[in-house]
């Protein structure tokens, strides 16, 4: 394949994936591209709509490649979508995902002794919008789950991976400066549903069989 068609072929797989895209799922689409090739053309690809001053870029994030609105024309889109509901984090959401992003993996008990307040809701919240996710259990008795953050995290916030992530003070700026949801949410939010711990623990069935005594 020529490579002006490779360049085509990576911006239409780009532009129709709805997560960024690997080198490995572009190798396995295109066939005989070599992952290198791939690698090289997806770079001039970001190149060419830079150096051309397009509304659209083209960013590395999440392990993937991804196309997102510039930066430069933020302020029509934000008028564009002002009427609609935009899923974004609450405070106490932002606030508990930066403790599990910076300490991670944690337990609950160990997020909510940092936090001072239940987060069985907000886990739940952050789990159902997949930005959390349990990694496994912690060496002590009772072996509760412990938490880290997602792909889906990494794609939030823009990062390749978490060593990415800014410095902690600046991460809490974030949240310090974030639009407040309304009271009746946030207040639902840190009570809703079940533990936590219990919700994932139904989610990843089969349980481990008791050790006999």
């Amino acid at each position: 394949m020529a490579e002006d068609n490779v360049k085509s072929a990576l911006e239409a797989l780009i532009f129709a994936s709805d997560k960024p895209l690997t080198i490995e799922q572009a190798k396995k689409v295109l066939g005989d591209i070599d992952s290198t090739q791939i690698r090289k053309v997806l770079e001039e690809l970001k190149t060419d709509y830079e150096v051309h001053g397009r509304g659209i870029r083209i960013t590395e994030v999440a392990g993937g490649f991804q196309m997102i609105t510039s930066p430069v024309f933020a302020s029509f889109l934000k008028k564009l979508f002002k009427e609609r509901h935009t899923d974004r984090l609450s405070k106490p959401a932002l606030e508990t995902l930066a403790i599990i992003a910076y300490k991670q993996p944690l337990t609950r008990l160990e997020i909510e002794s940092l936090r001072n307040v239940n987060v069985d809701g907000v886990m739940k919240s952050l789990a159902d919008k997949n930005m959390v996710r349990v990694v496994g259990r912690k060496k002590i008795p009772g072996r509760p789950f412990v938490y880290g953050t997602t792909r889906q995290f990494l794609e939030y916030f823009g990062l390749k991976s978490l060593n990415e992530l800014p410095k902690m003070e600046d991460f809490s700026s974030l949240v310090s400066q974030t639009t407040k949801e309304s009271e009746v949410e946030e207040i639902a939010e840190e009570h809703k549903g079940q533990g936590i711990d219990q919700t994932m623990e139904e989610k990843h069935e089969p349980k481990e069989p008791a050790s006999a005594n």
